[in-house]
């Protein structure tokens, strides 16, 4: 098992939900980069995905993007992320991390020469928004050699045929998205997306986690009822974004995600 196996079976064992945070590599700026992750994992997350930045972020809503956009002026391409998560490791060898992004980052490196250094790195899985899981089966086999997990995403508009693929190839966990649209929308219904969990964590092989529209400590519970665990992205991206400092970072980053955990270990 690798570290997102490990995690998903110590959290069932002790029947916890997972609290996974999202963050763009390099906003709110380099130097943050890092100290954020731990901070998170201080405050509670079980895994942490970090944004690898793109120009066109076509899945995410305005406050990624411009999170994108930043990070990308800063320089924080693909090799800044991997050095981010090789220096991550240095002092936390448990909590696993997920690259999310696009494909064509990953495309140009190849995918042979991208596994090997993402798991030299210290990384455990990889999510591609715009990666069909019908055109998906080169670059997992190019993971799977490296003991990565390619982490596969799930909609309300998922039809039958495709959601059964999704749930046999998937591994590490199912990344259920919890509406149609893009990230950061204030349109979560949880009455209507726990319907939709409830049919998928039936025919899934692996834990399935819900993100879009996870943004403080009551949609936080209300969806992890109906899931192994949730995600948040955008409301943790938008509390960094005006950070003065990398100290300043941290403790934002702290501040924000403690109410969450509280509130999924209350149920």
């Amino acid at each position: 098992m690798n570290r997102i196996d490990t995690r998903f079976a110590q959290l069932k064992s002790a029947g916890r939900k997972a609290l996974v945070p999202f963050v763009t590599a390099g906003d709110p700026s380099r130097e943050a980069t890092v100290p954020v992750m731990r901070a998170l994992v201080a405050a509670g997350a079980d895994v942490i995905e970090l944004g690898v930045p793109f120009s066109d972020p076509m899945a995410d809503g305005p406050t990624i993007q411009r999170s994108s956009e930043r990070a990308l002026a800063r320089g924080a391409g693909l090799t800044f992320v991997l050095q981010a998560v090789r220096e991550f490791r240095a002092d936390d060898a448990e909590t696993p991390v997920v690259l999310m992004g696009y494909l064509n980052p990953v495309e140009i490196r190849g995918y042979a020469r991208f596994a090997e250094e993402a798991a030299a790195a210290g990384v455990d899985g990889l999510l591609l928004v715009d990666l069909p899981p019908e055109e998906a089966d080169d670059l997992r086999i190019a993971m799977r050699a490296h003991g990565l997990s390619l982490i596969l995403l799930a909609s309300p508009t998922t039809p039958d045929a495709r959601l059964d693929r999704l749930c046999a190839d998937a591994e590490g966990y199912l990344y259920y998205v919890s509406y149609a649209g893009v990230t950061g929308a204030d349109r979560l219904d949880t009455g209507d997306a726990s319907g939709h969990l409830a049919t998928i964590r039936a025919r899934a092989g692996v834990p399935v986690v819900a993100g879009f529209g996870i943004k403080d400590a009551a949609s936080a519970a209300a969806m992890a009822r109906s899931a192994e665990g949730v995600v948040v992205g955008s409301a943790l991206v938008a509390a960094l974004a005006e950070a003065a400092d990398t100290g300043d970072a941290a403790a934002r980053a702290s501040a924000f995600l403690a109410p969450l955990r509280a509130a999924l270990d209350a149920g």
